[in-house]
């Protein structure tokens, strides 16, 4: 029976992310379209410019005309000749290794000379190329005889005539695009709409097995509140690491969970994330559909699907690969594609893997990490190691991230740029933040409600200033209650 209902959770999971791929994928599509119809505009309009350009070049200036129909022209076969070289360049370079690594007293003269005599025969094409040019130029110039009034009135005309020719086939691209789109998106409506009748096929099947089994569904959460915990407990053995403990964790918002060291404040973020599965007790998580879960339903790897994600005391940065692979890397759970699909590499896989990319790019950029894209991960700041584990994070479109103890390690300014960073994500992200840490200062700063624990049980609850007043948690840090 536990087989079957995991099998039926894992197909609502499956249905829901093959949805979430062709919505993705539809806007990416999207943006793809907008740019195409930049670039086309953007060359329909170069095209009516050449229409201007002999008119605009009889009213430039001897030095503006040899500029636009001399220099201009040369520079650009110059470049083309210098292309040719570098690349003419590149091939000796390996025909020379080549030959010294046959033969160490190799005579490569004749290369070497093959260079120079390139070099000097395009230095005389360019400088022929600009005395055709200019005797051209002189020749025209000197014959010219023109009406600068009646130009500018032709150009005027011409000018106006091609604006609106190009307003007219622009409201005609934007019609194209529009129904490009409208048309990928009753595609995707309809993939979404297979995906979810399959989903409420297993929706209804667990439904149906619930009631068998006499399993209710859920109380629904109250309306602010994303995260429940009532009587979490986690044994080992004879040590209760975690006992009795009661907390809330509301919507949006940054939550603390403070403790000495040994309190017991991993081992929560262990059993939330089904690393341990707790010894009794129930969480209940909010999804971003609205519904309220039990995640001890659910196995460590599948609750990050839920939107719970989370890092880890200790760096877990993979070194040896790039940023960017780092971040592909934390992204593997988002694929819906199975084996038959990844052996033979097709479209659905694709898409995934595109849409996943450009996900990881915007993470990049977001997070300042652009410029250490493709650099290996070793070697990088600790600093600079600690923002690539966050952004690892948000690639998987967390609803609920879990800290645990962020800024260890890091300076005081580093500490003060996390702060600001993590009320960032929380904002732009939409997201709710559960975070443990020692530095007091962060935790005062950042975190709108407190739980503070010792030996796994609840010490207090409430704002920082609240927290930070009470006696239990004075005396659990400082051995101490206060002054009576």
């Amino acid at each position: 029976m536990a087989l079957k209902s995991d099998f039926l959770i894992k197909g609502v999971d499956f249905c829901q992310m093959r949805s979430k791929v062709y919505v993705a994928y539809r806007d990416l599509v999207f943006q793809d379209n907008v740019l195409k119809k930049a670039n086309k505009a953007n060359k329909f309009r170069a095209k009516l410019d050449k229409t201007e350009q002999p008119l605009r070049l009889l009213l430039l200036t001897e030095d503006e005309t040899r500029a636009e129909v001399v220099d201009k022209p040369v520079e650009k076969y110059a470049k083309k000749l210098r292309m040719k070289y570098r690349v003419l360049r590149e091939d000796v370079k390996r025909k020379k290794a080549k030959a010294l690594k046959a033969d160490e007293n190799a005579d490569v003269t004749s290369l070497d000379a093959l260079l120079e005599t390139t070099l000097a025969e395009h230095e005389k094409l360019v400088e022929a190329k600009r005395a055709e040019l200019e005797a051209l130029f002189q020749e025209n110039w000197n014959n010219r005889a023109i009406n600068e009034e009646e130009i500018r009135s032709k150009l005027e005309a011409l000018v106006a005539g091609n604006a609106q020719f190009y307003d007219e086939n622009l409201v005609k691209l934007d019609q194209e695009f529009e129904k490009k789109n409208a048309n990928y998106s009753k595609i995707t409506d309809l993939r979404v709409k297979f995906w979810s009748k399959i989903e409420g096929v297993f929706a209804d099947l667990i439904a149906k097995q619930n009631a068998k089994t006499g399993k209710k569904d859920l109380e629904p959460l109250p309306e602010d509140v994303i995260l429940s915990a009532r009587d979490l407990s986690m044994h080992f053995g004879g040590l209760k690491a975690v006992e009795a403990l009661d907390f809330d964790v509301k919507k949006g918002e940054i939550f603390g969970l403070i403790g000495p060291n040994g309190a017991g404040k991993t081992t929560v973020f262990n059993c939330i994330t089904q690393f341990y599965k707790p010894t009794r007790g129930d969480l209940h998580f909010v999804t971003k559909e609205g519904k309220t879960i039990s995640l001890t339903d659910y196995k460590v790897h599948d609750v990050i699907l839920k939107g719970i994600a989370r890092t880890f005391q200790n760096v877990e940065v993979v070194k040896e690969v790039t940023v960017l692979e780092n971040m592909l890397i934390a992204a593997t759970r988002q694929y819906s594609s199975g084996l038959f699909t990844q052996m033979f590499h097709l479209p659905l896989l694709k898409k995934e893997e595109r849409i996943i990319r450009a996900k990881a790019d915007q993470v990049l950029q977001y997070m300042g990490l652009s410029l250490y894209r493709d650099r290996l991960a070793w070697g990088l700041p600790y600093g600079i190691l600690k923002r690539i584990e966050i952004a690892r994070v948000l690639m998987c479109n967390p609803q609920l991230i879990i800290l645990d103890e962020p800024a260890a390690g890091l300076n005081d300014t580093e500490t003060v740029e996390l702060a600001a960073l993590i009320r960032k994500i929380r904002d732009d992200f939409d997201c709710t933040v559960l975070l443990v840490e020692h530095d007091m200062g962060l935790v005062m700063d950042v975190c709108d409600h407190i739980c503070a624990i010792s030996f796994g049980r609840k010490l207090a609850y409430g704002t920082p200033e609240e927290v930070q007043a009470s006696k239990e948690v004075q005396e659990a840090y400082l051995g101490t209650g206060g002054n009576d």
